[in-house]
């Protein structure tokens, strides 16, 4: 299953969130340092390591498994997200296109594995 994790579309969207949250992280309070900061850094880089880590996964089943990690922590993203907005730590424009980004790369990841689910049953029905 070992994939160039670096051509795939989900993987640049993630890096590509995980470069404009840092910008969020870096403008936080430094109150926010052991909370939401180092949440929200364990969470964003999460996307894209663990689409890198799966692809080169031997098993299809490994894959998926981080995959749906990577999707579960855009959700948790989402919420940290929210909370940086109504903190006020973010205006609403910042807010408004990192949850655009985060949720284009939930619809994205969502197909993607469902896709992968799909080949996979396939061949499993073709013997």
């Amino acid at each position: 299953m070992p994939t160039d994790f670096k051509e795939l579309k989900i993987w640049k969207f993630a890096f590509d969130i995980a470069l404009h949250c840092y910008d969020v992280i870096n403008s936080l309070p430094l109150a926010e340092s052991n909370n939401i900061a180092d949440q929200m850094r364990r969470a964003c880089i999460s996307l894209p390591l663990n689409i890198a880590e799966g692809s080169a996964s031997k098993s299809t089943r490994m894959y998926h498994t981080h995959l749906r990690y990577a999707y579960a922590s855009a959700q948790e993203l989402i919420v940290l997200l929210m909370l940086c907005y109504k903190l006020n730590y973010i205006d609403k424009e910042k807010y408004l296109a990192l949850y655009e980004e985060v949720d284009h790369f939930n619809r994205g990841a969502y197909k993607f594995i469902m896709n992968l689910e799909e080949t996979e049953l396939k061949k499993k029905m073709n013997f």
